[in-house]
């Protein structure tokens, strides 16, 4: 007898694995201030690409590694305020914040994910929760933070916060392209491995040979500074930032667009966060029964696709 032949992948499992789609949606971003650049769209889009950056570096913590965290939002607002009082009190541009916008974050992950990430599961849920609570209220609190007001007069990335918005967007849109991309190659090197390792089963993976805990506090730090550039870049487009900008609830929509889209797939990612962002401002025809509409969408989608809408396929042989 000859032997049977498996089946070979499908026309869709090639064009979902292919390269170029990611061009193409970088393509499709570039292309869109063609087609609308009123003041309400442009600023809509530049909150979606925004978030898109949020969700990218989730996926690294939940997806790629596996932690469950419900406090994400707070190195969004690391992020904001470092570069908010940098560039008003100090009078530093913008663009010159980041590289201490990146040592603050990497010391936020180490401070909250050194004692923390030794917690498993709900444990780890729980605290992450916390901490993402106390930086809010210590925000909300704090003199040099504005307090309740918080911060106002930040500059744009430029210089200039009455930039273009057309501008702007561009350079938001190819900061956060270069920024999946780095993350997208993370997760295919061999510390990317090691997290999806840690992620399918912590105790085997320690058995092998691997360091789950610098592992985990790996991620953890990545994902922060991804989240702290976020933040820089939330600060320039609005020029001020308020501890009710960075809730529980920030956390939630992020942590539901890297599950919509798929935990541990980039593009899939990507798209849930374009959905997350974009879909209340579709349903804004709906009045007040838009956010009712949004949730009973989200509802049918994850029962029909409860892998997310791109799931991640692996390569490993």
């Amino acid at each position: 007898m000859k032997p049977v032949k498996g089946r070979g992948p499908t026309f869709v499992t090639r064009f979902l694995e292919s390269r170029h789609l990611g061009w193409a949606g970088l393509a499709i971003g570039l292309l869109a201030p063609f087609v609308i650049a009123t003041p309400y769209a442009m600023d809509v889009m530049t909150s979606a690409v925004v978030f898109v950056m949020l969700a990218v570096g989730l996926n690294i913590v939940v997806g790629y590694c596996g932690l469950l965290d419900l406090g994400y939002a707070a190195f969004f607002a690391v992020g904001a305020y470092t570069s908010g009082v940098l560039s008003t009190e100090l009078k530093i541009p913008l663009l010159a914040t980041v590289p201490a916008v990146i040592v603050v974050t990497v010391l936020a992950g180490v401070i909250i994910g050194g004692p923390t990430l030794r917690l498993r599961s709900d444990y780890l849920a729980i605290v992450t929760l916390g901490f993402g609570e106390i930086i809010r209220i210590t925000a909300n609190n704090l003199s040099i933070t504005g307090g309740p007001s918080g911060i106002y007069g930040i500059p744009g990335l430029f210089g200039d916060a009455t930039s273009s918005q057309v501008v702007f967007y561009y350079a938001v849109l190819l900061i956060v392209a270069v920024a999946v991309l780095l993350a997208a190659r993370l997760g295919r090197s061999r510390l990317g491995r090691a997290w999806r390792f840690v992620r399918e089963d912590e105790d085997a993976a320690e058995a092998m040979g691997i360091n789950t805990y610098k592992v985990k506090l790996a991620a953890y730090i990545a994902g922060a500074v991804w989240g702290g550039l976020a933040g820089v870049l939330f600060a320039a487009q609005l020029s001020a930032i308020s501890p009710a900008s960075f809730t529980f609830l920030q956390s939630a929509l992020v942590l539901m667009a890297v599950v919509l889209g798929g935990m541990g797939s980039t593009p899939g990612v990507v798209l849930g966060a374009i959905v997350i962002s974009l879909l209340p401002e579709v349903l804004r025809g709906l009045a007040d029964y838009r956010f009712f509409a949004f949730g009973v969408l989200l509802i049918i989608v994850m029962i029909a696709r409860p892998q997310g809408l791109w799931p991640h396929r692996s390569r490993e042989r």
